[in-house]
């Protein structure tokens, strides 16, 4: 996966709190949710993110059974089909009677379009 140049859409950096791999133009950290800037750049209009994929599911492991192990992949594909990024999010162990919910859910905001940002 190839990141594009700095100021354009699509750019990341790393969040200084948790170290997540984020969007530039990110003014709130979607993984650790601390805020990124200070203040916005002149004439930035606060376009409230929409998220066009929110999915729930939830399992309980059944009492009458050993303790399950689970494992939780995102992958993420293009229109080919092609795999363009594959994260392991996170693995644990449910005992018997235990449930675990999980969610998916895609944040998208119009790109920002030049301008300076302040960043701590």
């Amino acid at each position: 996966m190839s990141n594009p140049n700095p100021g354009s859409a699509g750019a990341t950096r790393t969040c200084p709190h948790c170290r997540e791999t984020i969007l530039e133009s990110a003014a709130v950290c979607p993984a650790c949710r601390h805020k990124l800037r200070f203040s916005e750049p002149t004439g930035a209009t606060a376009a409230a993110a929409s998220v066009p994929l929110r999915v729930e599911g939830s399992f309980r492991n059944p009492v009458d059974s050993g303790a399950w192990e689970y494992s939780m992949v995102l992958t993420i594909r293009n229109k080919r089909g092609e795999e363009i990024a594959r994260q392991l999010v996170g693995v644990g162990a449910m005992q018997p009677g235990e449930q675990r919910t999980f969610t998916l859910s895609v944040e998208m905001n119009p790109a920002a379009t030049g301008g300076k940002r302040t960043r701590h």
